[in-house]
């Protein structure tokens, strides 16, 4: 049976933070404590989503057998002031290399380390109890909150492997053999395009104490930006490089080196234009297919002619290979490691309104804005006392008003999260 490739370096999950638990409406009843008074307890914090980075893992495979991820909701509080458990925490495991985006492209956590975490689902505090709520007028106050709702987020993962520097070029340029050449790597080599269709990672040694980790990306081919060949939709994996090696097919007959060199770095500069400006070294790989040296000459002192320092060799003989493995070396340890490249992350978003109202239809209206849904989602609308906070919070953040100036009439129905209430005059 021919076995299924299961790298994946993409997925999207949504992540449902726990729910807090209610707040307790009690009051203290013992035998010889006539005036015992209220004493329920708040409910316990709705459970976290965390991500952590694995080191064990390669793969987001496992996120296209899953999708969803749940933490649990907080215990409700009870009598004596006892309070809820809290919820148990979510936690997924990711490879190390996982960037996690939101669906518009903002960064949300980059996960580099063995073990770092991020807190990527908020759970909702705990509903506090009416033990709370007691003021010199209000004695046995019934008033007991609901807990707040956890946070409910689309995520985008993103691997993108943790390599010193890339090896990028077109099809058969010999990038596979190169890599297979300097290290344990033992990735299918063959003589026809495209024989790579996911990156692979080897560590060069290049002396006692000396390694570095080299990726071999899929081959760039014209038009890869707009959908051509395979190797676009893997260039996140050379983003974290500090350099790249640039390998030319300078010797399989018809090979055209400066036109396979232009044509890449146009790939480059379309997925990520700071991509295309990372230091390179030239490689000139099948020199033992040459049949004529000035061909090289003359290649080599173009190449430097444009600043590059560049190298002729023969992976498959393995001539000159440790001369570019010991110089790459030098540079990994120099060039310092660029960011992760993520547009929408650089610039900051504009500032949310603490409250929008949208006409949905005649006597139809919906409230958006995480504040007022949070304390509408806490709010006991079987509770006259509930309410009454309800109205007074309304009038403070200046919602009550802003009900009038949009024209909204007696018993207009009004839409708050998945809550739905009667719009009142006195409200």
């Amino acid at each position: 049976m021919q076995s299924k490739n299961l790298f994946l370096d993409h997925a999207a999950i949504t992540a449902h933070a726990g729910r807090g638990g209610a707040g307790a409406s009690h009051f203290r009843r013992e035998k010889f404590v006539p005036l015992g008074g209220p004493d329920g307890g708040d409910g316990g914090r709705g459970g976290h989503v965390i991500l952590t980075a694995d080191s064990g893992l390669k793969t987001l495979v496992d996120f296209s057998y899953r999708r969803e991820y749940r933490a649990q909701d907080g215990a409700p509080g009870s009598g004596a002031r006892k309070s809820g458990k809290g919820g148990s925490d979510c936690v997924i495991h990711v490879p190390a290399g996982t960037v996690v985006l939101t669906p518009g492209g903002e960064l949300v956590a980059d996960l580099r380390e063995h073990g770092q975490q991020a807190l990527v689902a908020r759970g909702g505090r705990g509903g506090r109890g009416n033990t709370h709520f007691t003021t010199s007028q209000r004695q046995a106050p019934r008033l007991a909150e609901k807990g707040e709702p956890g946070e409910t987020r689309a995520l985008v993962l993103e691997l993108k492997l943790l390599a010193d520097a890339g090896i990028i070029g077109q099809p058969n340029a010999g990038k596979s053999t190169l890599l297979a050449a300097l290290s344990a790597a033992h990735p299918k080599i063959a003589a026809y395009p495209f024989t790579t269709i996911t990156p692979n990672l080897g560590r060069v040694r290049v002396g006692e104490g000396e390694s570095f980790v080299f990726v071999d990306i899929p081959g760039l081919i014209a038009g890869a930006a707009h959908g051509a060949g395979l190797g676009l939709e893997f260039l996140r994996h050379i983003e974290r490089t500090r350099l790249l090696v640039h390998l030319l097919d300078a010797g399989s007959p018809g090979a055209d080196p400066r036109a396979a060199f232009e044509s890449v770095n146009a790939e480059l500069a379309h997925y990520d234009r700071r991509l295309a400006q990372r230091k390179q070294l030239v490689a000139l790989n099948k020199s033992d297919l040459v049949a004529e040296p000035r061909v090289l000459e003359r290649l080599v002192a173009d190449f430097k002619r444009r600043g590059y320092e560049v190298f002729v060799l023969s992976a498959a003989t393995r001539q000159g290979v440790w001369e570019l493995a010991r110089r790459t070396y030098a540079w990994v340890r120099t060039l310092p490691e660029p960011g992760v490249f993520t547009e929408a992350a650089a610039r900051p978003a504009p500032p949310a309104p603490r409250f929008t109202v949208e006409r949905l239809e005649a006597g139809r209206w919906r409230v958006t804005g995480r504040e007022v849904e949070k304390w509408v989602a806490m709010t006991d609308f079987d509770n006259d006392e509930a309410l009454t906070k309800l109205r007074d919070i309304f009038n403070r953040i200046g919602l009550t008003a802003e009900f009038k100036r949009a024209g909204l009439a007696e018993g207009d129905t009004v839409l708050v999260g998945e809550e739905e209430f009667l719009f009142q005059e006195d409200v």
